[in-house]
């Protein structure tokens, strides 16, 4: 019979004393991580004669994938807080991150059943998914998601403000400048491209206002954009700082 504890205890990120743990941590660690490799590299025109050996060791890895993911499944159980047959499995399927896991392994299921091309390319796209799966094993991924939490309703917030400062710069920009530049800035979803911008403060200058009113209103929604981005990078920052003070105490 198989002891669902010990293969849950051996599946879940290793402590320094389980020797297997951290075998099976590492192998996890190092298939994503090839993964992600054979998935940058196999888009070089240079590697398409070599697709059969990437199909084939894509197939190996996520049928290792896959059976951990069902042995997961299979022994949440005992962990207390899943430990219900069924309303436990459920519960524990709906995680971030054994949803993270399901996203690994479903693209690849997913190419037998579409023949659309575009359908196949989002599908494809869909593996990088797998890189995310590291955040089970990186303590300060982890830190950083319980920060995010933490501050959830503060960063709500801040991203209600951005939005707000999007769509007055994108309407500002658009009275401003319509009538000099029509073609760029045609309506207010399209000068919303420049307020992205702006206010992120990449400034691409593929789009720039070109009178002085405009010009005005670039430069004060370009110093408002600063403090506006600071806001929530600042609710984050200090949240992981106040965990991770907590995890040294």
């Amino acid at each position: 019979m198989i002891n669902k504890e010990y293969i849950y205890k051996i599946l879940e990120p290793s402590s320094e004393d389980n020797r297997l743990s951290q075998i099976c941590d590492l192998t996890i660690i190092f298939l994503v991580i090839i993964n992600v490799i054979a998935l940058i590299i196999e888009t070089m025109p240079s590697m398409e004669v070599y697709s059969n050996e990437f199909f084939i060791f894509e197939a190996f890895s996520v049928s290792l994938f896959t059976i951990e993911y069902f042995l997961r499944v299979y022994t949440c159980t005992a962990d207390k807080r899943y430990s219900s047959p069924v309303s436990g499995r459920i519960k524990f399927i709906f995680t971030p991150l054994l949803l993270l896991d399901l996203l690994a392994i479903l693209p690849f299921y997913l190419l037998f059943l579409g023949t659309d091309l575009r359908f196949l390319r989002v599908v494809r796209l869909m593996r990088i998914f797998r890189l995310l799966r590291l955040t089970r094993y990186i303590k300060s991924i982890s830190t950083i998601s319980n920060a995010i939490k933490n501050k959830g309703p503060d960063i709500i917030i801040a991203l209600v403000m951005i939005l707000i400062m999007l769509v007055i710069s994108a309407s500002v920009m658009f009275y401003a400048e319509h009538e000099a530049q029509p073609e760029v800035f045609s309506s207010i979803p399209a000068s919303m491209w420049w307020a992205v911008a702006t206010l992120t403060t990449v400034g691409y200058g593929d789009v720039y206002p070109i009178t002085v009113l405009g010009k005005i209103m670039a430069s004060i929604i370009a110093l408002l954009g600063i403090a506006t981005i600071a806001v929530p990078t600042g609710i984050i920052t200090s949240s992981f700082a106040n965990l991770t003070d907590k995890e040294d105490d």
